[in-house]
């Protein structure tokens, strides 16, 4: 592969001068942490319904794009023109949005309050899970053990099962060492993330589909926004109103027809090969189809034709002759995918990121060299959220810490490094999704630590141990378990719209992270207090109960020798990675050739279960309508699509707040 030269050219930042951060985007932004640091919990754990947050075009931040552009403005014109949001004052909001509203929710750090919790609430005598986890886990890590090493059995149950104070004595110190470890995570994204920004965004001009909307709802010209004024884009919007607003009203009045929006498929292929297909489910979910429309065929193709394929797998396996229980499942594909597909995953996701940063070694190289002082600043670095040795050196220091963390809670350092290292490969691997495929949410299906055990080995005298797999899991399963609110992607975002639109980034940066501390800790304190007032027994059951079984499952896992062949799994792993490779070198030398390795990547996880038949009709249509009327006709067609997706997140905000107002639980427009 080759790599992508410096230019001048693509370095240079636009002339004018950047505009500061007023005072009123920074009391609202903080306003609105507060707003959702505290509420979202609520939402996703309590109620169980359609996630405001969890997603890299949050519906909290679009609704809160709309509501200053609708409502606020408006008013405020009313008084004078000139006291209306800026375009930048505006966008400023939502970038601090992208992480108000993934922080405290579902798929994000929060994992860590059930994980360090059920595990001892669910240990029983026959399970032993106590045996396996208390001996090896610093009591700093978890408030169901004291400083003493002493169980403090109370403080579990009291979570699980409601109705009592929070003994916040207990949790103060396992609170304070989690945040730390959290918050140099935060760091480690942000630094990362500048130095990501103009290899991606402007030397490989990725698409950023998800930045489509609100470039567009923001856009004014002459005062006046042409975006509401399309009539495509309320033709769009209403088709998704209509449809939302019956489905919506189905739940509280039956006699309301309703739209059906998604089925299994398992109810139509009973009977051998067919069957090993599943319970595959075939949803529509119209704000993925609107995004869809805006990918680039290959991407759109590749992600919805991985999918299919990783499911032929299971046909072709049981035709030649192995049947599912013949096929390895290891514990940590968590029942998303068997062993084969899985080990496939994971080599397309490691030679991936090396061909990424193989293609942009000059631009490494540069970024080294800054950092030692051998190269000064370009025009563009100083665009930069952070300059390039403060990024650099932030990143080590920041990874330096999280690995000082990992070895003192008891994990070997050379696991400690792979964990690590894993996780790393993982996140660029998922925002290069975000950035190039325009996922909402994206994960993997499971934590590094699994597949490593499986790779590396696991049991008595191998690197994965008891001894340091068990707070190994419990890191891996709080904080990589569930991935779709990780902040890479978010701060990836927040740096291009600072540059293109001219937003200092720097100020920003502060904002941003102050914006996180309030939603971190708000969050902390609504999921901390839920349990012990409405019981984690009654919150949501995959966050509170069996993800947060994850550490004990995995180490008595890790106490006796896997039950594997160790290289079967390697030479599934190479097999992921020459296809991979296979399909990059392809894609470099025949312009023609329709395949994408995001879509590999993404083949198993659940997030593809969910969305490949919308992403699916996404493309059809884009195909569809380039072929028939050209290029014009798909750019003519755009604004359609957008107001498909914007009708299907205002329906969720407004779902939302009338079931809030209900007290209805469970409504999810969308399965995630």
């Amino acid at each position: 592969m080759t790599s992508t030269p410096l230019s001048p050219t693509v370095a240079a930042p636009p002339s004018e001068k950047r505009g500061g951060i007023s005072l009123r985007s920074v009391l609202v932004s903080l306003f609105l942490a507060a707003l959702f640091g505290y509420c979202i919990p609520i939402v996703d754990y309590k109620m169980s319904n359609t996630f405001l947050g969890s997603m890299h075009m949050p519906a909290g931040a679009v609704a809160v794009l709309l509501a200053l552009l609708l409502v606020v403005n408006p008013l405020l014109r009313l008084l004078s023109h000139r006291l209306a949001f800026s375009r930048g004052e505006t966008l400023t909001v939502y970038i601090t949005c992208l992480f108000s509203t993934l922080v405290p929710g579902r798929g994000s750090e929060s994992f860590f309050v059930p994980n360090i919790l059920s595990s001892f609430y669910y240990a029983t005598r026959e399970n032993k899970w106590l045996d396996f986890l208390t001996p090896y886990l610093q009591p700093w890590m978890t408030p169901a053990i004291s400083p003493g090493g002493t169980l403090n059995p109370t403080v579990a149950q009291g979570w699980y099962e409601g109705g009592g104070a929070v003994p916040w004595a207990l949790w103060t110190t396992p609170l304070i060492a989690w945040s730390a470890l959290i918050f140099a995570i935060h760091a480690m994204h942000a630094c990362l993330g500048v130095m990501l920004r103009a290899q991606w965004a402007e030397r490989e001009a990725l698409s950023f589909p998800l930045l489509r909307l609100p470039l567009e709802l923001t856009d004014e010209k002459g005062g006046r926004n042409t975006f509401f004024q399309n009539p495509l884009v309320w033709i769009g919007f209403g088709i998704a109103v209509f449809i939302e607003m019956l489905n919506g009203l189905n739940l509280y009045f039956p006699e309301v027809p309703r739209v059906p929006l998604g089925l299994s498929t398992g109810q139509f292929f009973t009977e051998a090969p067919w069957n090993q297909l599943g319970n595959t489910q075939a949803n529509i979910f119209p704000v993925i189809v609107g995004i869809s429309f805006l990918l680039t065929s290959e991407v759109s193709f590749s992600l919805w034709f991985f999918h299919v394929l990783s499911k032929s797998q299971y046909i072709i396996a049981y035709v030649a002759g192995f049947p599912p229980a013949s096929l390895d499942q290891p514990f940590w594909t968590r029942g998303w995918a068997k062993g084969f597909i899985g080990y496939q995953q994971v080599g397309a996701i490691l030679v991936y990121v090396a061909l990424l940063l193989w293609t942009g070694r000059e631009h490494w190289k540069h970024i080294a060299r800054r950092a030692l002082g051998k190269e000064k600043a370009t025009e563009g670095e100083r665009g930069e959220a952070l300059s390039y040795p403060v990024a650099f050196w932030g990143f080590f220091a920041a990874l330096a810490f999280i690995l000082a963390w990992t070895i003192a809670s008891g994990v070997r350092w050379e696991l400690a490094v792979l964990l690590w290292a894993f996780y790393l490969a993982v996140c660029l691997a998922l925002t290069r999704l975000v950035a190039e495929a325009g996922l909402l949410f994206v994960q993997t299906g499971w934590m590094p630590l699994g597949p490593l055990a499986f790779l590396v080995g696991a049991g008595p005298g191998r690197l994965v141990d008891v001894a340091s797999g068990a707070p190994a899991a419990m890191i891996s399963s709080s904080l990589m378990l569930d991935m779709r609110g990780f902040t890479l992607p978010s701060f990836l975002q927040g740096f291009k719209l600072a540059y293109d639109q001219k937003i200092s980034p720097r100020p920003l940066l502060a904002l941003i992270f102050a914006c996180i501390a309030v939603s971190f800790f708000l969050g902390l304190f609504s999921v901390v207090t839920l349990g012990y007032t409405v019981g984690g027994l009654s919150l949501a059951s995959w966050w509170a109960t069996a993800a947060g079984s994850q550490p004990a499952l995995h180490a008595v896992g890790f106490a006796k020798e896997l039950e594997t062949n160790y290289a079967a799994n390697w030479s599934w792993v190479g097999a992921g990675g020459l296809a991979t490779y296979l399909m990059m070198v392809a894609r470099s030398r025949f312009a023609w050739f329709p395949l994408h390795p995001l879509g590999l990547i993404m083949m198993v996880p659940f997030a593809m279960h969910a969305m490949w038949l919308s992403i699916f009709l996404g493309w059809l249509a884009k195909v569809t309508i380039t072929r028939f009327g050209g290029s014009d006709s798909y750019r003519r067609t755009v604004p359609l699509f957008l107001g498909l997706a914007l009708g299907d997140i205002v329906m969720i905000v407004f779902w939302i707040l009338i079931d809030g107002w209900q007290g209805k639980q469970g409504h999810a427009l969308l399965p995630f």
